[in-house]
């Protein structure tokens, strides 16, 4: 059980890294833009981490870590930030072959003003339970950059995509949280959160997901463009 945190990250990311050579897909060809984007995202992501982790907002159980180390970070925990973008990105570039993916203009608008919206009543009611707050507002300004500043084309791809994604987060989520265990790999100070549970994930982990894999394909894209 002391590796059982680093072997659902191998798993996370056996399949889609096979995959990736598949000449279809041809995913491998786009590792370097993934690695420059999953680095720019996973050091303020280990910081932000690091920091919450000290303050005891959520911590980890040694039974099921192998006492590595990285700024008073599991390894398992660091591992994270790279395999769980790895297999989002993966899967947002399949589907992105093979599905258009598409909505109105008008469409977009209403459900990122109304997910924005969501976001920051959320945010700001809960504002004293720092996970809530802390991730429901920041993605929030991240949604009004990507669409009125940096006017990205891709958030219903990746909105979409994410729907999809939300099944083996279940899973895999669902087992770091205490699924089908005595005790969670990953444990949350109750003050912190709102307390809405999906079996025994934290609602806030949902919103966190979907930050930290819009921010890898924000910087994915644009390493891609850059260099075709």
């Amino acid at each position: 059980m002391k590796y059982l945190y680093l072997s659902i990250n191998f798993f996370t990311i056996l399949v889609p890294f096979l995959f990736s050579f598949h000449k279809k897909l041809k995913f491998h060809l786009n590792f370097v833009s993934f690695l420059k984007a999953s680095v720019l995202v996973a050091l303020p992501f280990i910081v932000w981490d690091a920091y919450f982790t000290s303050k005891g907002i959520w911590g980890f159980n040694a039974a099921y870590v192998s006492g590595i180390k990285i700024l008073q970070l599991p390894l398992e925990e660091v591992l994270f930030f790279f395999c769980i973008p790895f297999s989002c990105v993966f899967t947002y570039h399949c589907l992105r072959l093979f599905f258009k993916m598409e909505w109105s203009e008008k469409v977009e608008k209403i459900i990122i003003l109304g997910l924005v919206s969501f976001l920051f009543i959320i945010g700001f009611i809960y504002l004293q339970r720092l996970y809530t707050s802390v991730t429901f507002i920041s993605l929030g300004i991240l949604l009004l950059l990507l669409k009125y500043i940096f006017n990205v084309k891709w958030l219903p791809k990746i909105l979409s995509v994410y729907l999809i994604l939300l099944i083996p987060f279940s899973i895999v989520n669902g087992i770091l949280t205490g699924t089908g265990l005595d005790e969670p790999v990953v444990w949350y100070n109750e003050a912190h959160i709102i307390g809405i549970r999906i079996l025994t994930i934290p609602f806030e982990d949902i919103f966190y997901g979907l930050e930290l894999i819009i921010l890898n394909v924000f910087f994915y894209t644009y390493f891609l463009e850059k260099k075709s």
